[in-house]
């Protein structure tokens, strides 16, 4: 069953490569390529909370999300070797990916106000007096360390689903497909243009915020 449309898949690994480029660009001080790299995570960001409201099922924040009791009883569950019957996101993974939107948000937002000693600055950074960019940076810089956390938490979860229930929660995120039992309703998928089209929306407003304000 196809569970994962195009551009969920699309979005998941493009903010993968990037925030490795982030990583990278950051230890070694490239700094246009830093922005341009944020700049990509920021509008794509904007685009998933978008898609979260008016994508395919399993994209909607309104479909996959659930209470945090339900979250909790499906990590009491998790040592159960048990097969993967969820369509989407589990009860658990929902909330992490609330939580790497929120830190990818605050993330990038912030990118644009920091200043660094005068040696970098976002875009951003001259509406700001300098103890409000100091503030920005701050937060600019713990985020970052929460998002690392979050990633190798997230990590971890893929390599325990498998080695302990195994499940392979790594597979469909590629293909898109599961193999589900015949008699579950498949999600609605969206049209790859309304995706295409939202995504350009989202591409052309950070650009305006970048470029003109």
């Amino acid at each position: 069953m196809r569970v994962w449309d195009l551009p969920v898949r699309l979005f998941h690994w493009s903010i993968v490569v990037l925030l490795a480029i982030a990583y990278i660009s950051q230890v070694e001080f490239w700094l246009e390529v830093h922005y341009l790299a944020g700049y990509a995570i920021l509008a794509l960001v904007l685009f998933r909370v978008v898609w979260g409201f008016v994508g395919s099922d399993t994209a909607r924040f309104g479909y996959f999300l659930r209470g945090p009791a339900e979250a909790l009883r499906h990590l009491a569950r998790f040592p159960r070797r048990e097969p993967d019957n969820e369509i989407g996101h589990n009860a658990a993974g929902a909330w992490m990916v609330l939580v790497l939107l929120a830190l990818l948000g605050v993330e990038t937002i912030t990118g644009l106000f920091t200043r660094d000693d005068d040696v970098a600055a976002g875009p951003l950074a001259h509406d700001l007096p300098g103890s409000a960019t100091e503030i920005a940076s701050t937060i600019h810089a713990i985020a970052w360390n929460l998002i690392l956390a979050a990633v190798a938490l997230h990590l971890l979860a893929i390599l325990a689903y498998w080695a302990v229930r195994g499940q392979n929660l790594l597979r469909p995120m590629v293909t898109g497909k599961k193999r589900l039992p015949a008699a579950m309703r498949p999600p609605r998928m969206a049209s790859p243009l309304k995706a295409l089209l939202i995504l350009g929306l989202a591409a052309a407003l950070v650009g305006v915020v970048v470029n003109v304000f």
